[in-house]
């Protein structure tokens, strides 16, 4: 690439580049329509089948098969389709709105169901809490309580739910519940205490190494434990070509991350399969521009070792020696040798829309992937994509 600098555009003016920013997320866009979906069926379908359809469709879009055949099926679409297809296409990680749209309409179903009032309304309460328990806000500052109450709270309702269907002598609900209980509890089934091992180049970063029968896909993501029944956490995957075995880039960023750091466990548990995340949409385009900030690098890594699809990284971090170590700095350079790796120590935060601007013209990228924390991400995405130019990244839903 030359040096050239060149001049970011103005955001767009019209209705479809505002459709690019928030609350129009695609994500928004599916719970909207499942919601209107619903509204049209309140004349002609009894509210039973209305909360059984719904409740399935909240927990199946959820399951970590269907995730990985919806990605599947999203990019097969060949790259030489319009780019307009593409960038819809690579949305396809924005499902979780099915999942809010369906979780709370079945919510609004639930009272008109009554076999036994006070078993409905117990349902409703537990409901409502974990609605409640996931509004951005809340999950936020309580992320705890909230995957705590998701995982207590649902298993619970899926009892009192059977208990619900059986009073009800509701054969067809019975049979639909069976497939959720089944679905819900397939990750459990292949939980497992394995090794691992734990490089520490800082005390910012731990490189895990994993090698315990599973190689995952490059974009995939693993869930981790130390504690299973009551805090998981999802890491991406970075396979290495020719190698058995996948490593995570985990930085200090809380309490679960920074005691991970510290006591370098010599086992952790994980559970369920590899599973598709954003990163797997780099399939439907000619050529991407990642852009990373600090350990989002991690995310990255196994789509630059791979090199199927051709790219280039910008990655902003600080010391990037220093806190990752020189073996990592220089696998990255070793096949992205034009990488633009920004040190913040030594020159202060970029402007990251700018230097993506420039990477991605300059580069003939047809779109940019950016991992990074959620306020990047998201600024990322809808100030490139208002200027016309797909972006994709995390939407943080689950």
């Amino acid at each position: 690439m030359t040096s050239t600098q060149i001049t970011l555009p103005a955001p767009g003016r019209s209705l479809r580049a505002k459709l690019k920013r928030r609350p129009f997320t695609h994500h928004n866009r599916l719970a909207a329509l499942v919601i209107l979906l619903n509204l049209a069926c309140i004349p002609v379908v009894d509210a039973s089948s209305m909360v059984l359809a719904n409740f399935a469709l909240a927990v199946l879009i959820r399951q970590q098969y269907v995730i990985n055949l919806l990605f599947r099926l999203a990019t097969s679409v060949p790259k030489h389709w319009p780019l307009r297809i593409r960038w819809t296409a690579g949305k396809v990680y924005h499902f979780g709105g099915l999942h809010v749209g369906a979780a709370v309409c079945a919510t609004a179903w639930f009272p008109f169901t009554a076999p036994s009032l006070a078993l409905t309304w117990l349902i409703l309460a537990l409901l409502v809490a974990m609605i409640v328990l996931a509004l951005p806000s809340l999950r936020a500052r309580h992320h705890d309580w909230f995957e705590r109450a998701h995982r207590f709270g649902g298993w619970t309702v899926l009892a009192l739910f059977a208990l619900h269907s059986a009073m009800a002598a509701s054969s067809p609900s019975l049979w639909v519940l069976a497939v959720v209980v089944f679905s819900v509890a397939l990750p459990w089934l292949r939980l497992c205490r394995v090794p691992v091992q734990i490089v520490r180049p800082s005390r910012h970063v731990a490189l895990v190494w994993f090698d315990y029968g599973v190689t995952p896909f490059a974009g995939s993501s693993t869930s981790v434990s130390r504690s299973p029944l009551l805090e998981w956490h999802s890491f991406a995957n970075v396979p290495t070509p020719g190698r058995t075995g996948f490593r995570l880039t985990i930085s200090r960023a809380g309490d679960w991350t920074g005691s991970l750091i510290d006591d370098l466990p010599t086992h952790v548990w994980v559970k369920g399969i590899p599973t598709a995340g954003v990163g797997n949409i780099d399939k439907l385009f000619g050529k991407v521009v990642w852009v990373a900030t600090g350990s989002g690098i991690g995310p990255c890594l196994p789509h630059l070792l791979s090199g199927d699809t051709p790219s280039l990284l910008v990655w902003s971090t600080r010391n990037p020696r220093a806190t990752y170590g020189d073996a990592l700095v220089d696998e990255i350079l070793g096949v992205q040798p034009d990488a633009i790796i920004w040190d913040t120590d030594a020159d202060g935060k970029p402007d990251l829309i700018a230097l993506t601007y420039q990477a991605y013209v300059q580069s003939g990228a047809e779109a940019v992937i950016c991992i990074s924390n959620k306020k990047t991400t998201w600024h990322v995405v809808e100030e490139l994509e208002t200027r016309g130019i797909p972006a994709f990244g995390a939407i943080w839903d689950s």
